[in-house]
């Protein structure tokens, strides 16, 4: 009388006749040994990683951070002590023409005086102009005084070289006795400010609005020439309201609410698991072609990307100006805008129109006006700027973190 197999028994006996050679075996182990082993050990101390072991590392890292920033800002302010004054005739940055084509406004107030944010800023903006030379000759910097007390040491200093704009110089403001007027609402009405002081100043055709804790990269000033001069004469780009510069690299994965990155992330996959089939087909001498491992790895690179961090892949883009993409932009985070000057003055109008406060401030309230408006707006990536303050000027932070 015969007797049935169990379901285990009968998986037991496929699992032995599974040899170490077999295909599924060794996808198996690569994907273990991936994911389990090499990923974990090479991407721990990754701070933008699925990877990333927060507790082991965040408050040692953020020290450290604070740290290096404790020393560029005394770099920077030895930059400026050493550096010949203008006497406040001549800004540092030359102007070629009567009217620029790109105003670089530094929106500052004063924080955190030992990190010299505002001076980190300025330096790096002015040597890169240096570098840059005659092909950077329309552009300006201005810088943006918006604190209300007289004490921005850094800010004075700074008027000696760059041409400065002081919202509350010679003013009796009682900013501080208007119940209904709270710090979102203020910065707002800061940023108009600034971005109408630079059109009013210059009558530029752009203006790159910059925060005072958002440092720019080596590669700003191509990118820009390139995206301005060749990208944005593009139909579907002309008439953008504004260019973001910067978006936090904690919002830059694949699994996010823009479905632009969703198309992106199958892309990777597409272009990574047919070469990865390819080279796994020639080392381990199988025959022809499979389309079930291609799926495997199509797969395998999607998530290998996605818990390494799109953040550091984005890297790879700095190649080259033209490789650098241009995206929808989403409502976080504003330390560098870049508005054409007939968009900055629809956004004037727009902003005076809007009431800013906790939970709705001016970034959320630059994307709202989107779709009333019927407006677009782009993001470039990866970031042309990094963002290096953790101390907000909105609230008090007596533990900063780089998360």
């Amino acid at each position: 009388m015969s007797t049935s197999t169990s379901p285990a028994a009968m998986l037991l006996r496929r699992l032995r006749r599974l040899s170490w050679g077999s295909t599924a075996v060794q996808l198996f182990i690569l994907t273990v040994v991936t994911f389990g082993l090499l990923a974990p050990l090479a991407c721990h101390r990754l701070l933008h990683s699925y990877f990333y072991l927060r507790h082991w590392h965040l408050n040692q890292m953020s020290q450290e951070f604070l740290q290096q920033s404790l020393k560029e800002g005394e770099a920077a302010l030895h930059y400026f002590e050493e550096l010949p004054s203008a006497n406040g005739s001549v800004p540092i940055v030359w102007q070629a023409t009567p009217r620029p084509w790109l105003v670089i406004t530094i929106i500052t107030v004063d924080r955190q005086p030992g990190f010299h944010y505002v001076l980190q800023v300025v330096s790096q903006f002015h040597r890169l102009l240096q570098q840059c030379g005659p092909q950077c000759e329309g552009h300006q910097l201005f810088l943006c005084n918006v604190e209300r007390s007289v004490s921005h040491f850094d800010a004075k200093l700074l008027s000696k070289y760059v041409p400065v704009a002081n919202r509350y110089e010679g003013t009796e403001d009682d900013y501080g006795d208007d119940p209904s007027t709270n710090s979102f609402e203020k910065e707002k009405q800061d940023y108009v400010y600034c971005l109408e002081s630079s059109l009013q100043t210059y009558n530029p055709d752009y203006v790159l609005m910059v925060e005072d804790d958002a440092v720019p990269e080596e590669q700003i000033f191509p990118v820009l020439e390139h995206l301005l001069r060749a990208r944005f004469s593009e139909p579907h780009l002309q008439d953008a309201l504004y260019l973001k510069l910067y978006h936090p690299e904690r919002l830059q994965h694949y699994i996010n609410p823009e479905p632009m990155r969703i198309l992106e992330w199958v892309g990777v996959g597409m272009l990574l698991g047919p070469l990865l089939t390819w080279i796994y087909m020639r080392f381990a001498s199988r025959p022809g072609f499979s389309w079930p491992v291609m799926l495997f790895f199509s797969l395998y690179s999607m998530g290998l990307v996605e818990l390494v961090g799109r953040h550091y892949f984005l890297e790879l883009r700095r190649l080259s100006p033209s490789l650098y993409s241009v995206v929808p932009a989403s409502q976080c985070c504003t330390p560098a805008m870049l508005f054409p000057a007939p968009a900055a003055r629809r956004t004037l109008t727009y902003l005076s129109q809007v009431y800013c406060h906790k939970g709705f401030g001016k970034d959320m309230a630059l994307y709202s006006l989107l779709r009333a408006k019927g407006e677009r707006a782009y993001v470039v990536e990866p970031n042309l700027v990094k963002h290096i303050g953790l101390f907000s000027s909105l609230r008090y932070n007596f533990h900063p973190s780089l998360l």
